[in-house]
This record gives structure tokens, C-alpha cells and sequence, in this order.
């Protein structure tokens, strides 16, 4: 882990931001009316996704897909201008928000800026042409992190918007060798100290696959040192296989556990239902009741919490990465109540030391997580299709009160959970 990462980052909410369907305009402007509802969710940090102009040359759908960027330092103009930007910054941080950006370093459009002025900056195979080694990512081709002049590049351009922006999230952060990472991490801090940095680590299977391929795939570990935040897909195949009945719920929650043993003290993995890259939860989830203690769990686990913007109004179709396609407010449910609940929670009653454990009744879908600091114990128990059963928890016998609203009674090692979310102080 980044030696210099803060704890409390454990206790805080990413919200994520794709500008082009956030607001029916999909502008910088056009998102600063909104800011007062999304810091009411109890939100940290704002991450944009890619601000940046968007190719042409082999683009994906009628718009383009933000992650084939074409211009490092500047903003999409679709989006607005740079001051629209700056002003947008402004009013997060007036809110007592932070902003982060996503910063796509493994690649670019093939008709990026960086190419006509420095084509020796990019990866070629055995004919000389540039592409992509990995995936059906025809819209990009790879950069070559061999070369030392394209480290000095692109830590100057992330220190330009260190000047703006409070962190970055560093998509695919597993295909750039740690060393240009850790390198960044303490030029930047001469400009931003405490910038925040958050990998898109990659799920295991595809970290595997690349390194027989013989590319650059840093395991999650090694990542750690340059970051204070990393991806949870080391264990999300687990989790997915679960959402699609094809996997138990115990499984999971072990990789979970195995987590704790493995990583850093203070490791913080980043947790989250859905990401603009995977199906929305609701999508798998469709009861209410459901989908409160799936989110509830969510809040509960250790690391800094993301939701993605449409997720509190349990959207169940994500946005077309190449159109515009507005997030729907209007579902008739709302989750924000809730969120903005657990999100106190987070702050007030978990710990951002704490040790994590956590199991599963598999016929219940029940799971049962602990977490313990010096102040105390916290049991969240979480029924995922809203059963009610007896489980086991290691209280005395009594009256529990539910920081979640209600009580619940323990009998002879016993909790009745009648359905709902539960969180409790042991």
C-alpha cells in the first residue's frame, strides 16, 4: 500500500459522473445544479469519467467512446470549455467535495494529438504498425511505457490537472508498470499533496491471460504501492457468478476474507454493485427489498464505497458508452434516503481500521459480516432475497438495537432476520 494513503479514506463515497449522460444537455454546465442532491447522498468525491476530447479515427457508435482519447490537456468541447470545467471544479469544492478525473494511460485514439508529435511513443508489432496487444479495443492503440520521454509527458500533463483536480482514477492501471505509477504519485504530490489515486485494477482471469501473452499485468499487490484505492475485481468473478445462480454466496464472502489476510494493513479495495463497465445491479436485483440489503452490504464491506450515478434511482439499463443516452430519474424508486443513511453509518459507526470477517447460509442467502476496531463490534446481516431464518451470531442474548431503524432479539446464539438490512453495535 501507498505508504502515505490516509485510513479515512475507508469511510468515504465515490460518486461516478459520465457527463454525456448525466443531464439531458451532457455538459460541465448542465451538472452543476445537481451538485447539492449528489453531496445529499452523502458523497466524498466526484470522478468524472474521461473529460477529454474523443477520436474520430475508428470511433465506436455515432459519439465515440470517452476511453480513446484523443488529447491529454485538454476537455471534450462538447462538454463545455476548460474554464467551464474549472468552474465546475469550483462549485464541487465549495461543497466541501473533492474531484477526480479518469486518466487513460495505456492507450489513446489512433488519431491522437501524442502520435503526430511523438509516434515513438507508441507500441508497434512485429510489421511496425501501432494496435492494441490486448482485447477488441479497435478504437485505441497501445503506448509503449519503454520509452522514458513518454513518463516525463505524461506526468507533466497529470500535474497540469493537479492543479484543478484532487486525485485520478488510472484506467487499466494494471498494463502501466508500477514504476511510472509510483514515480507519478511523488511528482504529483509536489503540486497536489494528498492527491488521491484510485487503480482500475483488472479481474483476474484477464491479469493472467496478459501475462502469458507476455505484456505488462501487474498483480493487485504490486499495484498497491503506488495506490491508495484499487478495483475489487480479484474477487468480482466470484461475486458475478453469484448474481447469475451460478456460484454460492459462501464462496464470495471467503475471497472476501482472504482479502483481509493477504493485502496491506491498510489496504482499500473499492466497492461497488455496478461501474460503467458491468450491468447494472438492478438489472439482476429486481426486488426492492432486495436491492436495500444488497445495497446496505455494499456500505458495510471494508474499502471506499463507489456508486454510479442512475444506481440511486435503481436504473437497470447502463448508458451506452458511444451515445447519449441521460440516466432515468424518473423509476418511481429512489434509494437516496437510504444512501445518504449508510453513508452516515460509514463515517460514524464503522471504523476505518477495522479487521473484517464474513460467511454465508447459502440456503438462506443470508450473509453475516463483522467488523472490529479497539471501539467496538459492528454485525451487518444482509439477506439478499429478503428471507427471513435464524443465524448464528456470536452476542449475548437480548435486544439489539438496528442503526438502520428497529430492533432485533437474539435467543440462545440466534438472530431472527425477518428480511431487512441489519446493522448492529455488539
Amino acid at each position: 500500500m501507498a505508504r502515505d494513503t490516509d485510513i479515512r479514506l475507508q469511510q468515504q463515497v465515490i460518486y461516478s459522473v459520465y457527463v454525456r449522460s448525466h443531464t439531458p444537455e451532457g455538459t460541465f454546465a448542465a451538472i452543476i445544479p445537481d451538485l447539492d442532491r449528489i453531496k445529499a447522498l452523502g458523497t466524498d468525491i466526484i470522478w468524472f469519467m474521461p473529460i477529454h476530447p474523443i477520436g474520430e479515427k475508428g470511433k465506436k457508435g455515432s459519439l465515440g467512446c470517452p476511453y480513446a482519447n484523443r488529447d491529454y490537456r485538454t476537455v471534450n468541447p462538447a462538454y463545455g470549455t476548460m474554464e467551464d470545467f474549472r468552474r465546475l471544479a469550483e462549485e464541487i469544492h465549495a461543497r466541501g467535495m473533492k474531484v477526480m478525473i479518469d486518466v487513460v494511460y495505456n492507450h489513446t485514439s489512433p488519431d491522437a494529438v501524442l502520435l503526430s508529435e511523438h509516434p515513438e511513443f507508441y507500441w508497434r508489432d512485429a510489421a511496425g504498425n501501432t494496435g492494441n496487444k490486448i482485447g477488441d479495443w479497435a478504437d485505441v492503440i497501445d503506448l509503449d511505457y519503454r520509452v522514458p520521454a513518454l513518463w516525463d509527458y505524461q506526468i507533466e500533463s497529470l500535474k497540469m490537472w493537479a492543479e484543478i483536480v484532487d486525485g485520478f482514477r488510472c484506467d487499466v492501471a494494471s498494463f502501466v508498470p508500477v514504476e511510472f505509477w509510483k514515480r507519478a504519485r511523488a511528482e504529483v504530490a509536489q503540486v497536489r499533496p494528498g492527491c488521491l489515486w484510485l487503480a482500475e485494477t483488472v479481474h483476474r482471469g484477464f491479469g493472467i491471460y496478459a501475462r502469458r501473452l507476455g505484456f505488462c499485468s501487474a498483480r493487485d499487490t504490486e499495484a498497491f504501492d503506488a495506490f491508495d484505492m484499487e478495483y475489487e475485481y480479484d474477487v468480482r468473478e466470484a461475486f458475478d457468478e453469484y448474481l447469475k445462480g451460478e456460484g454460492s454466496l459462501s464462496r464470495w464472502l471467503d475471497l472476501l476474507c482472504f482479502q483481509e489476510a493477504v493485502y496491506p494493513e491498510n489496504y482499500n479495495k473499492l466497492r461497488f454493485l455496478e461501474n460503467h463497465d458491468l450491468p447494472r445491479i438492478a438489472s439482476f436485483v429486481r426486488q426492492e427489498r432486495d436491492l436495500r440489503n444488497f445495497t446496505a452490504m455494499l456500505y458495510f464491506l471494508k474499502g471506499t464505497t463507489l456508486i454510479y450515478a442512475g444506481q440511486e434511482f435503481e436504473n437497470d439499463r447502463c448508458p451506452s458508452l458511444f451515445e447519449r443516452e441521460p440516466i432515468d430519474r424518473k423509476t418511481g424508486r429512489d434509494l437516496s434516503a437510504l444512501m445518504a443513511e449508510l453513508a452516515r453509518v460509514k463515517r460514524e459507526v464503522l471504523g476505518p481500521d477495522d479487521d473484517f470477517t464474513a460467511r454465508g447460509d447459502d440456503d438462506l442467502h443470508i450473509a453475516v459480516m463483522e467488523r472490529v476496531n479497539a471501539d467496538g463490534r459492528k454485525l451487518g446481516v444482509f439477506s439478499l432475497r429478503s428471507m427471513s431464518g435464524n443465524v448464528a451470531v456470536d452476542l449475548p442474548d437480548g435486544t439489539y438495537e438496528n442503526v438502520l431503524g428497529g430492533s432485533v432479539a437474539v435467543k440462545d446464539g440466534l438472530l431472527r432476520c425477518q428480511g431487512d438490512p441489519i446493522i448492529l453495535r455488539g
